[in-house]
């Protein structure tokens, strides 16, 4: 049985992992450097995240600032930026990129709550099509007489809690990267 609960807890964790990322991700009213880790930046012939070939801080509110370990790169960086379409505009002076964060508007901070909303409902689906498989093998192991009627009856029992855990995990990262945005 417990495998079984093993199992659900690591499937569970990854899905609160990859969503932690996409929500990282969603731009507030501060720079944050995780903004642009979707970027790729084609360099010598292989895509790359940029974080592998510059250094990346937000020394302010309102800037990022990007230094190339190369700076023969810096084109490239900049394009991969605009290809991002993250709604920022670059500027180098041939060493850096600085890259300007303007406050959001109220109009545009709705828009991120509600894509917010729309990514953490995912997850919650995710979630439940965890608990699914995992209920749809013990249902299948009390088919085959490999567990009784009762174990099936806690297990599900069980799944449902550690379910219900998670979920809760995911409403409390909305709720915080929500405050982020209104501030």
């Amino acid at each position: 049985m417990q495998n079984f609960y093993d199992e659900a807890t690591e499937n569970m964790s990854k899905v609160i992992q990859h969503y932690q990322k996409e929500i990282s991700i969603i731009r507030t009213g501060r720079a944050s450097k995780d903004i642009l880790d979707i970027v790729k930046v084609d360099y010598y012939g292989s895509n790359v995240p940029l974080n592998t070939i510059a250094n990346i801080t937000a020394p302010d509110s309102s800037m990022i600032l990007i230094q190339p370990f190369d700076v023969s790169s810096i084109d490239t960086i900049e394009k991969s930026i605009h290809e991002a379409q993250l709604g920022l505009n670059p500027n180098n002076d041939g060493k850096v990129i600085r890259l300007s964060v303007p406050p959001l508007t109220e109009e545009r901070r709705n828009e991120l709550i509600k894509f917010l909303h729309k990514l953490i409902e995912e997850g919650k689906i995710s979630i439940r099509n965890v608990r699914r498989d995992s209920n749809d093998k013990l249902k299948l192991s009390q088919k085959n007489n490999e567990i009784s009627e009762d174990d099936l009856k806690r297990a599900l029992d069980k799944i449902q809690t550690i379910t219900n855990d998670f979920i809760d995990k995911l409403v409390q990262l909305q709720a915080s990267k929500e405050k982020e945005i209104r501030i």
